[in-house]
């Protein structure tokens, strides 16, 4: 089942003020339990993670910058009478 354009935008919302903040933490909590790689090795795992999180959820993100594609829809089609 496809999530409605307005569905993804909430989700997406959802995401980014709670999930992402909550990955961070995880994300240099774990990284903390090592111990301290070199800085290059640092800077690589941080690049790699930051990348890493978004993967699955490609799919939410896709078009929610753009208008509502369900709105330009409902203007073009006539009422039925």
């Amino acid at each position: 089942m496809a999530l409605s354009y307005k569905a993804r935008r909430g989700w997406s919302l959802v995401i980014l003020l709670i999930g992402l903040p909550v990955y961070v933490v995880v994300a240099v909590t774990l990284l903390n339990l090592l111990e301290r790689p070199p800085l290059w090795l640092e800077l690589l795992l941080y690049v790699a993670l930051g990348f890493l999180w978004m993967l699955p959820f490609r799919f939410v993100f896709k078009g929610i910058g753009q208008a509502d594609p369900d709105a330009e829809k409902a203007d073009r089609e006539p009422p039925s009478a």
